[in-house]
């Protein structure tokens, strides 16, 4: 590896690096701020706009959304999709990091909540919204699921426009779950916000925990 490149791969680590402590140092004084019994000023500028949207077909569409990331489905879904992935891959590795970061991403999330402990703007049990808010669950886990589901998917397409589209259209449908929690008004949009950047951490993390074993695998 040459010296130019060497210096470039180092200043990309040192940015990304920097623009983790940004994001980590943003939702530390949320925390800070919701612990103490405040409301960050995003979510205060933000209250109006979700309070417009009741009773609307924008409301109605994302509380079909939501449910997409509701537990209810979430739990069939990814015990199902866990045995497509050792049948397409005919392994049990990939299985077990969707289904089992899957669960630890639904564990990390109550963990922090109860932590946290903040109220939810609005109590909705038939959309699975009880107990704290921060972060949003559904936009958290379904980040960690449908992203893996993303990755690996991907591994087996040769296409790059195949690829792309799966990766557009889960990523479009990681978003839509994770903002209907906002729209439906059981989550602030910090919440929301908090669980995307949680769930994209988990995320890579359980990436690179694949990357790694099945290294480790194909060369024992």
């Amino acid at each position: 590896m040459n010296r130019r490149r060497l210096l470039g791969l180092k200043k990309q680590y040192y940015i990304i690096l920097f623009l983790l402590a940004l994001v980590l140092f943003m939702i530390g004084t949320w925390i800070v701020k919701i612990v103490s019994g405040g409301v960050p000023f995003v979510d205060q500028w933000t209250r109006d706009l979700v309070e417009k949207l009741d009773d609307t077909y924008i409301y109605t569409g994302f509380r079909w959304v939501t449910n997409l990331g509701s537990e209810p489905f979430m739990v069939p879904f990814t015990v199902i999709a866990a045995l497509i992935l050792w049948w397409m891959f005919r392994s049990w590795l990939p299985a077990l990091i969707f289904a089992g970061g899957t669960l630890g991403s639904h564990l990390l999330n109550k963990l922090i909540k109860a932590l946290v402990d903040r109220e939810r703007p609005s109590i909705l049990v038939s959309a699975n919204a009880e107990g704290h808010s921060f972060p949003s669950g559904h936009a958290m886990i379904s980040m960690v699921c449908y992203g893996l589901l993303a990755y690996f998917i991907a591994k087996k397409l040769t296409s790059t426009k195949s690829k792309l589209l799966v990766q557009f259209l889960l990523a479009l449908l990681i978003f839509l779950i994770g903002i209907s929690r906002y729209v439906i008004n059981v989550h602030y949009l910090t919440d929301v916000v908090a669980g995307f950047i949680i769930g994209f951490l988990c995320l890579v993390g359980l990436i690179y925990l694949y990357e790694w074993l099945h290294k480790r695998r194909t060369q024992s």
